[in-house]
């Protein structure tokens, strides 16, 4: 058994129009499930597929207070491309964040609701993959969020160092997920955080009873009015484990 890495889940204060950015920003599309829930995903896609990690825009009225410890990687194809990009993503509300990464060759950015992102320089590992190169973790270490998260899901770890950890779908497709070693500890609840999924016919309680034993924890909130569960990795960071699909 396995679960697989669907999507990211981003709180917002006002989900519709922070939904219009990141569609436009991605050129994906955009729906919505419910009041409150913004969901976007690639154009003629069908979900879930390893292709693609969606994106859920939650509203939620709590401000924004610490720098996120999960955020997404643009790639570009080019030095031309990434300038186009920055410009552009400026033009849709975007601006620039200094959360001290120096003088470094990719551009830091914030979008409207102050969710730090980043517009990479162009990389030949990144090509072909969309507009998403990575979903990048912040962590105290990499290794051991490699070993849980190699663990809990079917994805392939790749590397592995003291100062990061690379994984990416069994099937070589999509985008990257990756933990950065950081000196931040984690100090509130994660406005971005990572939603995962059994596969169909998987038995969820069954996969939140695997979690558990490779380090998982019960965030201690109320969860008696949703369906899926929401648990923490074992450095604390929040996810939900949703329905089969």
């Amino acid at each position: 058994m396995a679960t697989r890495l669907v999507q990211i889940n981003m709180k917002a204060q006002d989900d519709s129009a922070l939904g219009r950015f990141w569609a436009e920003a991605l050129g994906w599309g955009i729906d919505s499930e419910a009041p409150g829930v913004t969901n976007l995903e690639p154009l003629g896609f069908a979900y879930p597929d390893p292709v693609a990690v969606c994106i859920d825009i939650i509203r939620d009225p709590a401000p924004k207070t610490v720098k996120n410890r999960v955020h997404l990687d643009l790639a570009t194809t080019s030095a031309a491309h990434q300038a186009e990009l920055v410009a552009r993503l400026r033009d849709l509300g975007a601006t620039p964040a200094d959360v001290g990464q120096g003088d470094v060759p990719w551009t830091v950015m914030a979008d409207p609701e102050g969710n730090e992102f980043c517009v990479l320089d162009p990389r030949a590992v990144y090509q072909g993959l969309g507009p998403v190169a990575a979903v990048v973790v912040d962590c105290a270490n990499p290794r051991e969020m490699a070993r849980f998260w190699g663990g809990a899901t079917d994805w392939t770890v790749h590397e592995v160092t003291d100062g990061q950890a690379t994984m990416r779908s069994a099937e070589g497709v999509g985008p990257y997920l990756e933990f950065l070693r950081t000196p931040d500890a984690k100090t509130v609840w994660n406005r971005v955080h990572l939603d995962v999924a059994p596969y169909r016919g998987d038995d969820p309680a069954v996969e939140e009873a695997r979690l558990r034993t490779l380090g998982a924890t019960d965030p201690g909130i109320d969860q008696s009015a949703i369906s899926w569960r929401i648990l923490s990795d074992p450095e604390g960071n929040e996810f939900c484990l949703l329905s089969p699909r």
